[in-house]
Order: structure tokens, then sequence, then C-alpha cells
């Protein structure tokens, strides 16, 4: 005696199986995604683990953060890193002063008044600025001010070429945050008869001020760790110069780049005191100090761009 199914009950077995495929293919995309991120924090952490390693002693010994590295050679402990938390501190304040109020216009023009040929042109030079590599920004400011005005390298040069890499950023997450605030705020504003710019200017800009200030705090940590505009507009400066307009001036990535220079020197024995001694090797301990203290300087800048953005005012 034989059984045969039912349509019913045939429908139910294709059911059954098709449920199965998917619960498999489902599992096996699941298994790739999380393989992929674990082979993808392999490097990461064991970047972050070098450096912390082998930069910690550096960081926390007495006088790293109120030292310069002024009269010191690879041979000579001590020092800090000062002078380049100073410069690079500066160079990015100046950027930061040049750029988001541009960023800023730029923004809001695009959101609240952009229409017709000059707005795409704009969105245009945005998108062109975004992938604009640093070193063709350093060489525009260098062919611009040095060659054709005949001016020095300074700091302040290395701010002008930072601006050209802040300004997308500013401009991008801005004019998201903007987008983001509902019309029927600007509506009735309209009603109540306050006209556009002031409606810009106390309600949609408040509105997303938080999620702007994100944006700012992200771009000032995209620039942070910049090099190639400090190799091409200043020179590296050992010594503490609190005015970015004159003068060679140190910066973290440019500490980071002279102490490579003598990464070779150590383990050689030479007269110290004089007497033969094998000689240590410093400038490896201030390698790893200065990257650590960039690393420690932009994550707190992503901290606080992810508080910021935890209290922004602006939902979807």
């Amino acid at each position: 005696m034989t059984a045969s199914l039912t349509p019913a009950g045939s429908a139910s077995l294709i059911s059954v199986r098709r449920g199965g495929a998917r619960q498999l293919k489902n599992t096996a995309a699941t298994v790739a995604v999380y393989l992929s991120f674990g082979i993808a924090l392999v490097p990461l952490v064991w970047l972050l683990w070098s450096v912390v390693s082998k930069g910690l002693h550096a960081v926390t010994r007495n006088g790293w953060f109120t030292h310069s590295q002024r009269n010191l050679t690879y041979r000579d402990p001590g020092g800090g890193a000062y002078h380049a938390i100073v410069g690079t501190v500066e160079q990015v304040a100046l950027c930061t002063v040049i750029a988001v109020p541009i960023g800023l216009l730029v923004a809001v023009y695009l959101v609240e008044y952009g229409v017709g040929w000059l707005a795409r042109a704009t969105t245009f030079m945005v998108d062109i600025l975004t992938g604009i590599p640093s070193i063709v920004a350093a060489l525009f400011i260098y062919a611009v001010f040095i060659n054709t005005l005949g001016g020095q390298r300074a700091g302040w040069l290395v701010s002008l070429a930072l601006v050209m890499l802040m300004i997308p950023v500013i401009v991008r997450t801005t004019e998201e945050m903007l987008k983001l605030v509902p019309n029927e705020l600007r509506e009735a504003s309209y009603a109540l008869g306050v006209p556009k710019w002031k409606t810009i200017v106390r309600i949609v800009i408040p509105t997303a001020l938080t999620g702007i200030l994100t944006g700012i705090i992200l771009g000032i940590a995209r620039v942070a760790g910049e090099t190639a505009p400090l190799l091409i507009l200043v020179g590296y400066s050992p010594s503490i110069n609190t005015n970015p307009f004159t003068g060679f001036q140190g910066s973290l990535p440019s500490m980071i780049n002279d102490e490579t220079l003598n990464l070779n020197n150590g383990g050689t024995y030479g007269l110290v005191n004089g007497k033969v001694q094998l000689i240590h090797n410093y400038a490896v301990d201030r390698v790893w100090g200065a990257a650590l203290t960039l690393i420690l300087i932009v994550m707190a800048l992503n901290l606080l761009a992810r508080l910021i953005a935890r209290f922004s005012k602006v939902n979807q």
C-alpha cells in the first residue's frame, strides 16, 4: 500500500526545504560577517598593542608633556614632546578657525539657498576636495605662497593646507544635519513672519548644533595626524616655537619623522662621559611615545564627538 502526498502536504514539504536553505544561507552569511570582522580587528589590535606597549614608558615618564627635545640627541635620555604638542595644537587650531566658518556657510547655502548652476558647481568642488590627497594640497600652498609670493616656510602654511582637507568634512556633515531638521519648524517660523535668514540663525542651526559640533570635531581629528603638509611647508624644530607665523615649528607627526632618522644608530659602542660604553638609542622610545600621544589626541576627539552626538537634538 503506497502513500501519496496531497497538494497541501507537497507545498508544506517545499516550504520546509526552502526555509532550511534560507536558514543555511543566513548562518553562512553571519559566519562570514563575524569572520571578516575578526580578520579586520587583528591588525588594529596588534597596532594598538604595539604602540601602547612600546610608547607608554615614554609618555608616562616625568617631563614628556613639559619639556622639548632641544639640544638632545638620540644618545641623550629625557626630553619630551611639549614642543610638538604645541605645534600640532596651534596649526590645527588655526586651521579650525579658518575652515569652520567657511564650511558652515557653504553648507547653509547648499541646503537653504542652493539652486541652479552655482549650487551644482559648489557641490562638485566640495566633492573634488573630499578626494584630494594631502600632498596635493601642500604642493598647491607651496606653489602659491612660497614659489609665487616669495614667502617662507612656516606653520601657518600648514594650516592653510589642512583647511583644504577639513572644509569638505565640515560641509558634508553640516549639510546632512541641516537636512534632518524638520521642515515644519521652518514653515512655522515663516508663518509667524520671521525672515528666512533669522529662521536659519535662530531655529535651524541651534536645532542641528550638536550634530554640527560632532562634524567639526571629526574634521579636527581628520587633519590632526596629516604628515605631508608638515614635510613640505615647515621644517622641524626640536625647540618650542609658539609663533606659527615665523620659523620652523615642531609637531607630533614631524617629530616621529625626525626621530626615525636615528632608529639605526643604537646598539653600537661609543664614548659616553669619556668611557667606551654601549650606546642606547633613545630615539626609539621617542618615536613610539609621539605616536601614542597622537593616537590619544585623535581618540579623545573621536570620543568627544560621539559624546556630543548622543545629545543631538536632530532625530530622523
